[in-house]
This record gives structure tokens, sequence and C-alpha cells, in this order.
């Protein structure tokens, strides 16, 4: 099943041998307010080839992807992160 992505701000970490750390990221809610959720946890899917995901969104070597969980009022959710990296622009899908 295909989700909607969102546009999303994600502030990241870089180490000093190139990987991508997410830490943050601030998403518009409903009502047109910032909301930011700090990533507590996180599985870097990236470098794996062409495919599809589980939620639709169509991937290649280029592709940032990380899974991540964020506390949302004191409730665990799983969202996926996407960066094309020579777009620079991040999505968020929710699972």
């Amino acid at each position: 099943m295909k989700k909607e992505p969102r546009p999303v701000d994600v502030i990241c970490q870089h180490s000093r041998d190139g990987t991508t750390i997410p830490m943050k990221v601030r998403v518009m809610d409903d009502d047109g307010q910032l909301q930011s959720y700090a990533i507590k946890g996180f599985k870097d899917l990236s470098h794996s080839g062409s495919r599809e995901m589980p939620d639709g969104m169509y991937v290649n070597n280029s592709t940032l992807v990380f899974e991540c969980f964020i506390s949302d009022f004191g409730r665990q959710r799983l969202i996926r992160l996407y960066c094309e990296q020579n777009e620079d622009v991040w999505k968020m899908t929710v699972m």
C-alpha cells in the first residue's frame, strides 16, 4: 500500500567516514504547526539497490533510506525517511 510522503526537515550528524546519522525530524502537523521529534533509534536501509519499499516508495542506490523510531505523546512510532542525494529534499512516511 502506497503511503503519501510528507516533506520534512531533518537534522543529521555526519561522521568522519561519511555516514549520515538522523538525529531529529520536524514536520508540519494537520493544524499547520511545526512539531519536532527526536529520533530514538534508526536502521540505515540505504545502498541496497533499486527496489520498492513496503510503503510503496521506489528507491535506488543514490537514495538515503532510514527506518526510525520517534516518540509521539509517549507512543513509539515507526517512520521512514528518504532523501535523494542529488536533490537534498527529505520526505517521510509513517508506518
